[in-house]
């Protein structure tokens, strides 16, 4: 458990970096200047050193230490954490967890700044990936919680990405996460019937991806996409980190789709660390993130502290002070 536990955070991480220099570029474009990415590089989009994470890893990271140093699930804390990183000056950050994160530093409250952003914005820039990258210490520390995990996991998804798929792609992702800490066979079946409110076109997509895993359909007739909307996200990331042969198998896969690379194999690296488990992570990856040690700790942490669930939470929820489908 603990080694599957690290595994989920190491997993991101690894898939973060090593998708970072190739962010953006198309996979026939990666495969001409590269071939098959398996090794960290450097420069590239950002212009970083080899290894370098970014706000995916970094936000989750703001999650995990919120989680481990208060002992809770406290999204007050969680978003002033999210502030700080953003006052550090971040090389990589999504357009709208900026501008939400400029209306918390300027005083807006966590519980209505994201809400009200979401309210305004059109079709196509409202359900973005930027909540789902980020997501998967809720899945290790709400593990058998089932109620707990849906709660923190849109929550917490809610502090920037309101839309109802940002927060059921947490949910399910995060549901996912901890049937495989738990040693489900078909995590991905129980994660659905969890989500059983999420919106359709979600549903869809993650129930294509089962299909294949149960051998109903084929894995050729699933077009995945690179963008970054939160349900081709979630789709990529499941698929590559649910039946890839191992983890090094999954994250380079899903680097090699192509676009939005570093957020896509971040999901399917969480996946697939949980499966596989750190151990299982290439030595050259993990050595070549500054950060490896810290994360691995907060893994093992998270999977060994009892974290609580405030009742003011699910009271402001209850009582519609706090309305997470807006």
């Amino acid at each position: 458990m603990r080694d599957s536990a690290a595994g989920v955070l190491l997993g991101l991480a690894c898939g973060d970096a090593l998708g970072r220099p190739v962010e953006f570029q198309q996979t026939a474009s990666i495969q001409r200047r590269h071939g098959r990415v398996t090794e960290m590089l450097a420069n590239g989009a950002h212009g970083q050193p080899a290894g370098t994470i970014t706000d995916d890893t970094k936000m989750a990271l703001c999650i995990a230490q919120s989680l481990v140093e208060s002992g809770s699930f406290d999204p007050d804390d969680v978003a002033g954490r999210f502030v700080e990183w953003y006052q550090s000056g971040p090389f990589d950050i999504g357009i709208l967890t900026s501008t939400i994160l400029r209306r918390l530093r300027n005083g807006d409250a966590w519980d209505e700044a994201g809400i009200d952003e979401w309210k305004h914005l059109p079709e196509g820039s409202n359900a973005g990936n930027g909540s789902v990258m980020r997501c998967a210490p809720y899945g290790i520390a709400f593990a058998g919680e089932p109620d707990a995990l849906v709660t923190a996991s849109r929550v917490s998804s809610a502090i920037t990405h309101a839309d109802p798929r940002c927060q059921w792609g947490c949910v399910i992702l995060n549901a996912t996460l901890a049937g495989l800490l738990a040693g489900e066979k078909q995590p991905l079946t129980s994660a659905l019937e969890l989500a059983a409110d999420a919106p359709a076109e979600l549903r869809t997509a993650c129930e294509a991806v089962l299909s294949i895993m149960e051998g109903s359909e084929s894995a050729t007739d699933l077009e995945l996409a690179n963008s970054g909307y939160v349900v081709t996200t979630l789709q990529a990331g499941l698929y590559h980190g649910l039946t890839a042969e191992s983890v090094e198998d999954a994250i380079v896969e899903a680097v090699m789709l192509g676009g939005d690379t570093d957020t896509i194999a971040a999901v399917a690296g969480a996946v697939a660390g949980a499966r596989f488990g750190a151990s299982e992570l290439p030595d050259r990856w993990l050595r070549a993130i500054d950060e490896t040690a810290e994360i691995r700790e907060l893994g093992q942490q998270l999977d060994t502290m009892e974290i609580s669930f405030p009742e003011s939470i699910v009271e402001k929820l209850s009582s519609g002070q706090f309305d997470l489908q807006a």
